[in-house]
């Protein structure tokens, strides 16, 4: 992974898209148009990300309580995420990114399963990007997750149960191999986290925007980075401590 020595940049950022239905009803089309409209503003990220040298890049792409959503539009969004893995991975590994799906995969059916891991698979030893795709994913479905794994190993005898303490548990969470979590966006005017990635966001910097996602350009991610960089990350420690 290339060296980030400033500090004004995060290692990890992450975004919840959120907006892409009340884009399209602005123009009176269908929610999956503006799902449509939505795959530039990830890409746009992506590339966002690549020049800026951010590390690590996690999209919440389809929650867990998403499957409550219309039959319709969820079918719609599977064959989204479905074309949009054909038509992006050729040029994502090109550019050296790293795809990672994160959430509870068997919920899908094989063969969108299969593609994600086909994509994960091909692009595993790319080191320019961790794109983070969240699918079917909730931060408390990741704490339970990494708590069952551990109590687990602790029944296996690789360590004690008293030995299951933060930094234990934060290894079997799914992103435990990346950077923390440094500036979490949500756009489209909610101020609200909606369960994602709990356990990272703990030291998070949060932004919200009223900009809905499909309107998000690298300029609007330019200004979430600069309101980032203006702010002081003490970690419980005063000002003065760390100025100097």
């Amino acid at each position: 992974m290339t060296a980030r020595t400033d500090a004004r940049v995060p290692r990890h950022l992450a975004i919840v898209m959120d907006g892409n239905g009340r884009w399209a009803k602005q123009r009176l089309r269908p929610r999956t148009f503006g799902h449509h409209a939505g795959q530039k503003a990830v890409r746009e990220a992506v590339e966002f990300c690549l020049r800026r040298g951010i590390a690590s890049l996690t999209l919440f792409a389809f929650s867990s309580e998403n499957w409550q959503r219309p039959p319709t539009e969820v079918s719609a969004l599977m064959e989204l995420f479905l074309k949009a893995i054909d038509r992006e991975v050729d040029e994502l590994h090109g550019n050296g990114v790293r795809i990672r799906f994160v959430g509870d995969l068997d919920a899908f059916a094989p063969e969108l399963h299969a593609r994600m891991r086909g994509a994960m698979e091909r692009t595993s030893g790319n080191t320019a990007l961790n794109l983070n795709v969240a699918v079917n994913y909730g931060g408390r479905w990741d704490i339970a997750r990494a708590a069952r794994l551990a109590a687990e190993a602790a029944s296996r005898g690789e360590f004690g149960f008293d030995e299951i303490d933060e930094q234990r548990l934060h290894g079997y969470t799914c992103l435990a191999d990346q950077p923390p979590l440094d500036l979490f966006i949500r756009t489209g005017g909610e101020t609200r986290v909606s369960n994602f990635l709990l356990w990272q966001i703990a030291y998070a910097e949060l932004y919200f925007t009223d900009t809905l996602w499909p309107d998000v350009d690298q300029d609007r991610l330019a200004e979430a980075l600069d309101d980032y960089a203006r702010r002081e990350r003490r970690y419980g420690r005063t000002g003065e401590q760390v100025t100097g």
